[in-house]
């Protein structure tokens, strides 16, 4: 059996994107593909267990049904690393881990493992990704993010904690790189990473698509309220613009899909945005949605052009600036109904990585 274990340098480089990418095209050289994340800290309640929820879309979009349980063993939930630092119990997570491991690659060809972030996230409960990778006798492909030198010194880090448990890297995906800069990066980092004795087994473009929430992602991650659209909060957003400008200039930073972030008792700023079309479709707005902030509630003949103008309306009790950040801040996660953004992420892994290179090192 094969198996592989996918980290990352840091946060948001992309890890469960690549490794949904990998899953469904090693699916079309394998007929049996299993995939577990040993340790997880974001999670959803599933069946009334503690289930990490890249284990919940990996077994969604993929088909893959090797237990949701034995595919996320060790859910971090609040106050667990509080817990262990006073009562260590590591040979509990031990037996967790390689129990659920060997029901998930039972009868497998290949198993992905996801990690959680870099090489030692996990290090203050005794389980580092390098820790888990030993435990698990799998090599290891790191993800980061696009650049030169900040990934390249990011790379070597981590791969000397792998290489002091013992962990074997087979190679480094480079993601995100921005599109006018793929040729210079992607010469550059494998030339880089090469004197460093490190394959590259892909270098992977940005899609700005990727990281576009929609209005129903924004709904989930914060307590705003919804007044109006509900039909349509799967709306994606481009960008946001914050409404504390007069409306003519506003109009000139308004684009297809633009989120207008206003107080609720700017009318001048609300009518402006429902006066703004798309220039190939006069009957759709060019925003995507509103959120009306500062706790202010429209007057009812406003409310009543909101409820015609088909995108959604949310209300935040927190001022402009704060609404603005906690946008800003979101992380955008792929779901299981986001099928556009699915179809691209295999695509471009597809098309970008080496499989031919990591099989062999397996």
């Amino acid at each position: 059996m094969k198996k592989i274990f996918i980290a990352a340098t840091k946060q948001n480089d992309g890890k469960t994107t690549v490794s949904l990418g990998l899953v469904c095209n090693f699916q079309q050289r394998f007929k049996k593909v299993g995939f577990i994340k040993p340790i997880g800290q974001r999670y959803l309640e599933e069946e009334g267990l503690k289930i990490d929820e890249d284990s919940l879309l990996i077994e969604d979009v993929c088909g893959i049904k090797c237990g949701l349980k034995d595919m996320s063993p060790i859910a971090v939930e609040k106050g667990f690393t509080e817990r262990y630092i006073t009562r260590p119990d590591k040979k509990n997570i031990v037996k967790q881990i390689k129990n659920s491991f060997s029901r998930v690659s039972r009868h497998k060809d290949l198993v992905v493992i996801e990690g959680t972030g870099h090489a030692g996230v996990g290090s203050v409960f005794d389980h580092s990704n390098a820790t888990v990778a030993r435990l698990l006798g799998s090599k290891v492909i790191i993800i980061s993010s696009g650049g030169i030198g900040r990934p390249i010194d990011e790379i070597v880090l981590n791969k000397a904690l792998f290489e002091k448990e013992g962990v074997k890297v087979l190679g480094v995906i480079i993601n995100k790189v921005l599109p006018n800069k793929y040729e210079k990066i992607n010469s550059l980092v494998r030339k880089g990473l090469e004197r460093k004795g490190i394959k590259v087994l892909g270098v992977i473009p940005y899609n700005p698509m990727l990281s576009r929430p929609t209005i129903e992602q924004i709904l989930e991650e914060t307590d705003f309220k919804l007044l109006c659209g509900k039909e349509f909060v799967e709306n994606s957003v481009s960008q946001f613009i914050v409404g504390a400008m007069e409306p003519q200039d506003a109009v000139k930073y308004i684009v297809n899909d633009s989120l207008m972030i206003t107080p609720g008792d700017r009318e001048d700023m609300i009518m402006t945005c429902l006066g703004c079309f798309r220039e190939a479709d006069d009957t759709r707005l060019k925003i995507s949605g509103i959120i009306l902030s500062g706790g202010f509630t429209p007057d009812q003949p406003i409310i009543n052009f909101l409820q015609k103008a088909q995108v959604p309306v949310l209300l935040a009790k927190q001022d402009t600036y704060t609404v603005a950040t906690t946008i800003h801040d979101l992380t955008v996660k792929i779901r299981p109904c986001d099928k556009e953004k699915i179809n691209a992420v295999v695509q471009l892994i597809r098309g970008r990585v080496n499989f031919d290179t990591i099989l062999k090192g397996m």
